[in-house]
Parts: structure tokens; sequence; C-alpha cells
């Protein structure tokens, strides 16, 4: 079995830039492509965060520096990426940021930075990552979209904004990358409990509200995201592209059922 299982998923050999990685979802992902067997190059303003995890992960991750609000870095690093490991197969655009605040609360600034960094850096770090990938006759692009794709909450206007953009980048790669065996697809995850949604999950109104919405009736949490996104980053998914998959525990599929009469 595990020589099959490893026909089917295993990363060995492959070099996988994400982006975010010191973030909980970000890092979970790393280690898990890590685990899959890949070089993972781990990118991130925050470098203390990446070097605790490249302690934690060994000799096949590597450190960098990314700004994703800075375009005009975006070549070098991953030339620099490149350098380092030899290719570029995998791309997991996870960077992101968020601010609570009504709709009319936003302020220009916010919903400029919020776009750069969720929807503008993932388009151009695609672009400089695709022509590697190009070079290569293939590559994935993974992008981490959002339950906000689908269904909002109040106070997520522009990351809801951001996210579906994202959704909509997907599909152009998908399309226009095709015939150079490049891959794209997004993951978006419901409600995950990190330590930057810790909040949320603590405050008694907003818990229950998603609870009473969540079929599986409990937060979601970075390692349920792990499995699909292995799969979807090797060659057992290699007729999949263009597509969105919701991790969301039941949420949009119409979440707790109303009363209703079963013998079951």
């Amino acid at each position: 079995m595990s020589v099959y299982l490893e026909s089917l998923f295993s990363l060995s050999g492959k070099t996988a830039l994400v982006t975010g990685a010191a973030g909980g979802i970000g890092g979970a992902l790393a280690e898990a492509l890590y685990q899959a067997g890949a070089h993972v190059a781990l990118t991130d303003i925050n470098l203390d965060v990446l070097h605790e995890i490249k302690v934690r992960l060994g000799d096949r991750a590597s450190v960098f520096k990314l700004d994703m609000t800075d375009k005009s870095s975006f070549k070098s690093v991953v030339d620099d990426v490149a350098k380092v490991a030899g290719r570029i197969d995998i791309l997991v655009n996870c960077a992101g940021i968020n601010k609570r605040e009504g709709f009319a609360d936003v302020e220009e600034a916010m919903y400029d930075k919020i776009m750069s960094i969720n929807l503008k850096g993932a388009f151009f770090l695609s672009q400089a990552v695709a022509y590697y990938m190009k070079a290569q006759n293939g590559g994935v692009v993974l992008n981490i979209g959002s339950h906000n794709t689908g269904a909002n909450l109040g106070g997520v206007s522009v990351y809801a904004a951001s996210k579906s953009g994202l959704m909509a980048l997907t599909r152009s790669m998908a399309v226009e990358w095709a015939k150079y065996n490049i891959r794209a697809n997004c993951l978006s995850p419901g409600h995950i409990k990190t330590e930057l949604t810790t909040p949320t999950w603590a405050h008694p109104e907003r818990s229950k509200y998603l609870l009473d919405r969540i079929a599986l009736d409990r937060p979601g949490y970075p390692e349920d995201l792990l499995g699909l996104a292995i799969a979807l980053c090797s060659d057992s998914s290699s007729y999949i592209t263009g597509q969105e998959f919701r991790i969301d525990g039941g949420f949009l599929a119409g979440g707790k059922p109303w009363p209703y009469d079963t013998n079951f």
C-alpha cells in the first residue's frame, strides 16, 4: 500500500514555494508538503518564525524574505529560490491579511493594503513563477481562497472581494497555462481556528453563530486542509485544474438542518 500511495501523492524531487508560511495555515501547508517529500521554500516577512519552522523541518526547507506589497522584489526572490532548489514545481499563494470593519468604514489605505497582498501580490508572484514552470513544462499553482468566495460575514467586504478575485485568477491561470502543463486550483478553507482567529472563536456570540451553521459542529483546523492540499499539488490530480475546493465542515452545504421527522 505504501508504494502505491507514494506513486500517487509523493512530492519527492519537487520544490514548493509557499507564501505566508509564518502563518497558521501557511506553516501547516508548508510542513505537509515537506513531509510529502518536497523541498519547501518558506517565504514571509516574519523571518524569525520561518527559521523556527526550518529548524523543525530540516535540510529540505529554505527561508526567503518576501514582502507581498513589494512587486519589484518578486523576480529576485523567485530567482533565488530557483538557484537554491534548482526548480520551482509548486506555488502556494497563502499570504493574506484582513481587517474586520464595516463596508462604509473602510478607508482607501486599508483597501489598497488588503488588495495588494491578497490579490495583486498573488497575481504578479504567480506570473514570475510561471516563467520557470513553463520552461520546465509543468507546475502547480494552489491558491488559498476563503469561505467568503461563496458566503459573506459582516465586516469582510474587501477581504471577500480579494479572495473572490483570487478564485477568478485561478480560472484564468488554468485556461491560459494549460498548454504549458501548468495546473491551477483554489483551496477555500471555512472557519479555521488559528492563532489569528482565536478571538473570533473565543467570542460567545460569534462562535455560536458559526457553530450553529457548521454541519460538523466544530471549528476547522489547519490539519483539516492538508490531505487535499497534497493531492492537488501531486500528480494524483493531474486532470484537475481551474476548480475551487471547499473545506468548511458543511457550512455552504446547508449547515445544520432544521428539525425533521426521521426513523434514523
